[in-house]
Order: C-alpha cells, then sequence, then structure tokens
C-alpha cells in the first residue's frame, strides 16, 4: 500500500540531521520471569503483533526532483532480525552502564532505505533484569494510523494476549516513472500542495511548516505569533552528534499529596520540580540567577477528538497528554498542540514556583471538560509511547527560538504490565534534541511511580546527572513545604 506522507510527517522526516536524529525512544525494565524472554520469543512477539502497527513494515521512498512529498511504501524485503536487535552488558550491568548504552542508541540515526525503528533486548543487567529498547522515527508514530511499537507488546496480564493470525503480502512497489506522474497530477489538482514540496525540497522548511498541518499548525501558529524570543540560558548551544541519558524515578503519591495540599494539578506539580532543579543546576554552574531569571519550556497540551460534526468529545487537563478513546469510529481524530510556560528559576521559595506555574498553564488552559487520567489511558497497551511521539509532534511545530526546553508528560497505567511473563518495573521515555536544544525532558507515570528521562547532548549537558539527583531535592522542597 502506498501512502504519501502528510505534510507533518514529511517535515521531520526532511528535517533530520546527523546531529539531530529524529526519533522517539522508550526504556523498559523488566524483572525475570520463569519463562525468560529469549531473542527467539521476542522475535514471534513482535512479529506477531505487526499486524497492529502495519506501518513498521513500511519505507520512505522521495519522490524524484522533489517533486511532492514523499511516501510510504511496503518494504518488500522487511527483514524482522535487522530491526529486533540483541545486546548485553558486561554482567552485572550496572544502571549507569544501561544509561550509556542507550545514550549510544539514542545518537545513531537511522538507516533511510529501511523501515525507521529498532528494538534491543538488551541482557546482563543486574538483580535478574533485563531491559527493552525501542526507538522509532516521529514521522512513523501520529496517534491515528499508526502507533508506537512499544504499546502493542505489553500486556495486562503475565500471559499473553491472543493476536490473530496474519499472513503479509508486501504490496508491489511503484516505479519512479509511476510517482513522478503522481506528484504532478497532484500539483495541478492541489497547486498549495505541489508548492509545498518545491519549498520543501529547496530546504525552506519554515514555509513547510506552516503548510496545512491541521489544528495542530493552527495552534501553533497563535502560540507563535504571541511569544517572545526565549531567555539566554545554557540550555541552547549548538549541539553534537552524541548524547548523555539520564533517569530518575519518583513517587506518585508525593505529587499527589502537594497537588491536594494546593489544590492544583499533578502536571503543575512536576513543572514545579523541575523549575526547582533547573534553579539548583543553573547556580551550580555559576549562572547568574535573579529573581527574574527564567528558563521557557515548550509542555503539549491538549488532546481534543473531534466527531465528523466538530463536535468536542474530550479535552483533558493542561499539560497532559491524552488519546481518542477506543471506539471512537475514523469520524474522530485527536490533536496535540503546545504550550509555552515560564519556569520561574528565579524564585527562591518553592511554593511560590508552584504558584506560578499554575496560574500560567491554567491561562492557557483550552475550554472545554477536563477529563481523569484513567480516560487519558484507556488506548490498549502502553499508550505513553505513542503519546510521547505526538508530544514532539506538537513541540517541533514551534518556532525553536521561543523556548529553552522540551518537556513531555504523558500520564501512564497505574497497574503492572508485562512482556512474556515478565513484568515491567521502570519505564523511562527518550525524547529527541531539536536543533540548538541541549537537553530534553520527557516523564511517565506507571505503576505507582513517575520516571524521568533526561536526553541531553553529550557535550554541552556533561552535568545531566546532576540535573537527574536535583529533581529528588527539588521535589522533597515541596513535601517539605507542604507538610
Amino acid at each position: 500500500m502506498v501512502t504519501r506522507l502528510s505534510t507533518q510527517d514529511a517535515s521531520f522526516y526532511l528535517l533530520e540531521a546527523s546531529s539531530t536524529p529524529m526519533h522517539v525512544g522508550s526504556l523498559a525494565i523488566f524483572r525475570k520471569s520463569s519463562n525468560d524472554l529469549s531473542y527467539e520469543e521476542l522475535l514471534c512477539l513482535v512479529e506477531e503483533r505487526l499486524r497492529l502497527v502495519p506501518r513498521y513494515r513500511q519505507k520512505v521512498r522521495e519522490v524524484a526532483l522533489g517533486l511532492s512529498r514523499p511516501v510510504w511504501v511496503d518494504d518488500r524485503d522487511f527483514d524482522i532480525k535487522y530491526h529486533v536487535r540483541r545486546a548485553a552488558l558486561p554482567k552485572p550491568g550496572s544502571d549507569a552502564q544501561l544509561n550509556e548504552f542507550i545514550a549510544r542508541l539514542s545518537s545513531q540515526p537511522f538507516d533511510e532505505t529501511r523501515p525507521l525503528w529498532e528494538m534491543y533486548l538488551v541482557e546482563g543487567l543486574s538483580h535478574d533484569r533485563f531491559a527493552v529498547f525501542t526507538k522509532s522515527h516521529v514521522s512513523l508514530i501520529d496517534g491515528e494510523t499508526a502507533l508506537a511499537m512499544s504499546q502493542v507488546i505489553l500486556d495486562p496480564a503475565p500471559t499473553r494476549s491472543p493476536v490473530a493470525e496474519e499472513l503479509w503480502v508486501p504490496a508491489s512497489t511503484p516505479s519512479e516513472s509511476t510517482l513522478i506522474a503522481g506528484a504532478l497530477a497532484e500539483m495541478v489538482w492541489r497547486p498549495g500542495e505541489g508548492l509545498t514540496a518545491l519549498r520543501t525540497s529547496l530546504g525552506d522548511m519554515v514555509s513547510a511548516l506552516g503548510g496545512p498541518v491541521g489544528a495542530v499548525g493552527r495552534v501553533a501558529a497563535v502560540v507563535r505569533a504571541a511569544a517572545q524570543i526565549a531567555p539566554e540560558t545554557p540550555l541552547n548551544a549548538t549541539i553534537s552528534r552524541s548524547r548523555r541519558f539520564a533517569v530518575a524515578k519518583t513517587e506518585l503519591s508525593e505529587y499527589r499529596k502537594i497537588r491536594a495540599r494546593y489544590g492544583c494539578e499533578v502536571n503543575d506539580v512536576i513543572l514545579a520540580v523541575i523549575s526547582g532543579a533547573m534553579r539548583n543546576w543553573l547556580l551550580s554552574r555559576g549562572e547568574p540567577v535573579t529573581e527574574s531569571t527564567s528558563v521557557r519550556a515548550s509542555v503539549p497540551i491538549s488532546i481534543y477528538a473531534m466527531g465528523s460534526d466538530g463536535e468536542d468529545l474530550d479535552a483533558p487537563a493542561p499539560g497532559k497528554l491524552a488519546a481518542p478513546a477506543p471506539g471512537r469510529g475514523e469520524d474522530s481524530r485527536s490533536t496535540v498542540s503546545s504550550i509555552l510556560v515560564d519556569l520561574p528559576v528565579g524564585e527562591p521559595n518553592a511554593v511560590i514556583r508552584l504558584s506560578h506555574i499554575a496560574h500560567a498553564t491554567a491561562a492557557q488552559a483550552m475550554p472545554g471538560r477536563r477529563v481523569g487520567a484513567e480516560t487519558l489511558t484507556c488506548l490498549p497497551g502502553f499508550a505513553p509511547a505513542t503519546l510521547h511521539a505526538m508530544g514532539v509532534r506538537a513541540t517541533g511545530s514551534l518556532s525553536q527560538r521561543t523556548f529553552n526546553l522540551s518537556i513531555t508528560n504523558a500520564p501512564g497505567p497505574q497497574m503492572p504490565l508485562y512482556i512474556n511473563g515478565a513484568r515491567m518495573l521502570e519505564m523511562y521515555p527518550v525524547s529527541p534534541l531539536l536543533k540548538n536544544q541541549t537537553l530534553s525532558i520527557a516523564l511517565t507515570s506507571y505503576d505507582g511511580a513517575v520516571y524521568y528521562g533526561l536526553n541531553a547532548d553529550r557535550d554541552a549537558m556533561a552535568d545531566v546527572d546532576v540535573v537527574a539527583a536535583l529533581m529528588y531535592e527539588s521535589l522533597e522542597e515541596l513535601l517539605d513545604a507542604s507538610r
């Protein structure tokens, strides 16, 4: 089956550079079970569930002379063993070694002649654990026609959920002349599309991103018009091809205590924790911090599931990513946009920082009925993997000069999930770095905990582990104030 990439998908695909690989990752850590997951069993599981994510068998084919946007075509030489790989840390593998391995994988771009995803079974971890790391190109996941692979391989029970068998037969690959003829026909019937494609091929990505990207683009345009240039901070610099990765694990109950004490949203508490960590990080570097110092964050906000008649079906709380509920039908769709929040890192009082953030997010909340986390996580599997990709897509539609830091926060299920009987203990999302962005923070709540994944440039953010450690200190500061 041949499908043309959307304008936004094509933008992410063509914007990729060696220093900014545009993929989202998901690091899941498991406790070994009695029937340990072998590489062959993982191959079997992934192959079984590829039918749920058919785009993972497709690759991108560009049109000659950039006459139109690229197309998705079936990979007739699809090799699952190329995409699902096996790795091992020297026993006993430590968390630090695992993070270094993930950093290296996050630095590597995909082979564009193949489907744009990879999965690694990482063995050798200490304390009878293993990990599965999945990375997928942002253009691959749109939250509607294509979900994240890491979303569909997990089960809500130790026993594997059955999936109907399907014989996959790849469609024939279109010839170059067929693609050119289709592009020329499209330019005749849709001259605006042809102009956008030509601008893209000439490198005018700003014009391309300003094209018809749906509600995401319309909302983002309003934000861009109102926003000013982001403050100068060490978070914006020329970045290299190499990455560092750090993590932090905190308890969800602690955020809920603070929320109950001050009557705000859990997401506001999370942003306040990050604000405190960024404040102390700037101080640790000897950077000047005054009462007016701020760090501007891009925070994905608001999923709207819209019916065919334009009716607003669901609108969640600000700052939280969600997904369309099952059973909406083909007439429903979801959109994500981003708001810009000035994190008050110059404010020394943690409670006042939280108050500023709560007012800022409330002021930018879109009208509509709020829904709880239970509604937001009703997709089958582990939805946050898909939601983080949608958040990155929303952030990517903003001018990178308007913010210092990208933060994506996707709520996950508060119950254990499994792969082939092995229980998932921890899950850390990995968000890509945009141009001149030295740090991105992604976090997910799962089974009573909140997991932070910090992806950073290796040269500009050599102290990313300090930022991760300061997350705990910042959370404790808020807890002390709320007692």
